[in-house]
């Protein structure tokens, strides 16, 4: 039976566990398109979860991201790691679409049965990642990928989302691209476990690493807390990639003598869980009589006559019971 045929979610879960890519595709697809065969799935998967280690990787456009990525892949492929890849792509507001082209740097991995390689549209979530996100992570978790690499929109301030998302955040900065600084104001580099000053050949690289080492003199750390290294390279040649890797492993280490692992996946799982309680909130919501009640309750606030938190309670009573 085709892969496309297949209805059964314990068949799809198994072809995927079993190493079939298209069934591994399907999940996914499941997921983005909020398939009624998602909540079967994730259920069943649940216990197979939780050995993958998932690094983010962030920062903003033109820093190589996806280089890095690939020579990432690269290198974890050479010692045997299956590597599972999310690239979060930007969607248009007014078509709903995304650039999902920008994967040339990966084709070197498409015919790899240990790779498997995803872009995803973003569909305007705020934070960087697709609302889809942390249950596609689940998929390849639960396929087992030792390794899920998980690249995002670069898009500046609104990526923090990524550090409640991987075990691993890797901010990746590069030279000629304006004040370091600058971009530290912007916050997004606060969330960093690892920095890396990718195409460090250039000029300025130097002056990059200077400032990230500065700005790090100023941050408090305490005994037994994770100071984020910096690595430099060059992900195009390859150069200081193993060192990335390194890093990245020392840093898995630490999560778990530190117990930092468990409070960290248990504080993702919250951010989760709410996610998609409010997601069904805001569906049954629109969905109220063709969102007429919503509506009414619109016009009472505007009027005066209803505040908007005693709509909000009128509004969760109706839903409930609607459902």
């Amino acid at each position: 039976m085709a892969v496309a045929a297949v209805a059964d979610p314990e068949e799809l879960v198994s072809a995927a566990r079993a190493g079939d890519p298209r069934a591994l595709a399907r999940l996914v697809s499941l997921i983005e398109d909020a398939s009624p065969l998602l909540r079967p799935v994730i259920r069943m998967i649940a216990p197979m979860t939780g050995n993958a280690h998932v690094v983010g990787l962030t920062g903003a456009p033109g820093v190589g991201k996806s280089t890095v990525t690939a020579a990432l892949v690269r290198t974890y492929r050479a010692v045997g790691h299956r590597v599972g890849v999310l690239a979060v792509d930007p969607s248009s507001p007014f078509s709903g679409g995304a650039l999902l082209g920008d994967r040339v740097r990966m084709q070197e991995h498409a015919t790899d049965d240990g790779v498997f390689i995803r872009s995803m549209a973003s569909r305007g979530h705020l934070g960087g990642l697709a609302s889809a996100t942390p249950q596609a992570v689940r998929i390849l978790d639960a396929a087992g990928f030792d390794v899920v690499l998980v690249e995002t929109v670069g898009v500046g301030q609104a990526e923090v989302e990524i550090a409640s998302t991987a075990d691993t955040a890797l901010v990746v900065v590069a030279p000629g691209l304006g004040d370091s600084i600058q971009a530290a104001k912007a916050g997004i580099l606060e969330i960093a476990d690892i920095f890396v000053v990718n195409k460090s050949d250039r000029p300025g690289a130097h002056e990059v690493t200077r400032d990230l080492r500065n700005m790090l003199a100023m941050a408090s750390y305490g005994p037994g807390d994770w100071k984020p290294p910096i690595v430099g390279a060059t992900a195009i040649s390859g150069d200081g990639i193993d060192e990335l890797a390194a890093a990245i492993d020392s840093h898995r280490r630490w999560l778990t003598a530190s117990g930092q692992l468990q409070r960290r996946r248990q504080a993702s799982a919250r951010r989760e869980i709410s996610a998609i309680a409010v997601g069904e909130l805001q569906r049954r919501a629109d969905g109220l009589a063709g969102a007429s009640r919503l509506d009414e309750l619109a016009d009472l606030v505007c009027a005066g006559s209803l505040d908007p938190y005693a709509a909000a309670d009128e509004l969760i009573a109706a839903s409930r019971d609607a459902s």
